[in-house]
C-alpha cells in the first residue's frame, strides 16, 4: 500500500519530465507554441504531484530528488532553449551566455531548495528566491502571448489589448529579464509559497473573489492571463523586499 502511494505522485513527476522533453524537441523543430504549451503542462504536473504527495502523506527523499530533476529539465533547460531559439540566438555569445546563466541559476536554486527540504520540518510560508516553476512559467507564457501577437489580423483567440500592445517591448527586454530572473532565482528574496493554501479550509471572501476572477480570465484569455499572473508574482517579491526594508528602517 505504501509503495503504491509513493508511486502515484511519482507518475505525475514522470509526466513533468516527459512534457519537458517534448518542449525541447518542439524548440529544436522551431514549433515554439507547442514547446511553450509543453512547459505549461509540465507546470500543471508539478502542481498535481505535490498536492497528491501531501494529500497522501507520501513525501519522501526520493520524491524530492526526482521532482527537482524534473523541474531542472522542464523549468531550467527547456525554457532556456526555447528562449535561445527565439531571441538569444541572434545575440551571439552574449545570448548563449544568458541561456547558460539561466540554466546554472536554476540548478543552484533547486540544489539549495533540496538542501533546505532535508533539514526543515514542514512547508515554509515563503520560498527563498524566485521558484524555478514560476521562472519557466514566465518564459512559456510570454512565448504564447508573443506568438499570438505575431499571428496578427488572422488571430481568432481572445486577447487582452493592453498586454498585446506591449509584446514588442517585452520581446526586446526578454534577454535582460532572463538575466534578472536568473539573479532572483539564486537570491534570498522571499516569495509566497501557495503550497500551504488549502481550499478545504476557511479563507477570506476577498480570496474567493480573486480566485473566481482569475479562473474566468484564464478561461477567457488563457495565454495573456497566465503571463500577467506570473509577472505579477515576480514583481511581488521585489515589492515585498522594499516594503520589509522600509518597515525595518521605521523600527530603528
Amino acid at each position: 500500500m505504501k509503495r503504491g502511494i509513493y508511486i502515484l505522485p511519482s507518475i505525475f513527476t514522470v509526466l513533468n519530465i516527459t512534457a519537458g522533453f517534448f518542449s525541447l524537441q518542439y524548440s529544436i523543430l522551431l514549433n515554439f507554441t507547442a514547446a511553450a504549451w509543453a512547459v505549461i503542462i509540465a507546470i500543471l504536473m508539478d502542481i498535481i504531484d505535490g498536492r497528491v504527495a501531501r494529500a497522501m502523506h507520501a513525501d519522501s527523499a526520493f520524491g524530492i530528488e526526482l521532482d527537482s530533476l524534473a523541474d531542472f529539465l522542464s523549468f531550467g533547460i527547456a525554457p532556456s532553449v526555447l528562449m535561445y531559439q527565439i531571441v538569444l540566438k541572434d545575440m551571439g555569445k552574449i545570448g548563449f551566455a544568458i541561456a547558460i546563466f539561466f540554466i546554472i541559476a536554476s540548478a543552484l536554486r533547486l540544489a539549495r531548495f533540496n538542501a533546505k527540504a532535508h533539514c526543515d520540518n514542514g512547508i515554509s510560508a515563503h520560498f527563498e528566491g524566485f521558484p524555478t516553476t514560476a521562472a519557466g512559467g514566465i518564459i512559456a507564457s510570454f512565448v504564447l502571448s508573443y506568438e499570438l501577437f505575431a499571428v496578427g489580423p488572422e488571430l481568432t483567440v481572445k486577447t487582452i489589448p493592453l498586454v498585446m500592445k506591449r509584446m514588442p517591448l517585452f520581446f526586446k527586454i526578454m534577454p535582460f529579464l532572463m538575466v534578472l530572473i536568473s539573479i532572483f532565482l539564486i537570491s534570498k528574496i522571499k516569495y509566497s509559497n501557495f503550497k500551504k493554501l488549502s481550499l478545504a479550509r476557511p479563507h477570506s471572501f476577498q480570496l474567493l473573489v480573486l480566485l473566481i476572477i482569475a479562473i474566468i480570465l484564464i478561461f477567457t484569455y488563457p495565454q495573456n492571463t497566465i503571463f500577467v499572473i506570473y509577472m505579477l508574482y515576480f514583481l511581488s517579491g521585489i515589492v515585498g523586499y522594499f516594503i520589509r526594508i522600509i518597515r525595518l528602517r521605521r523600527h530603528k
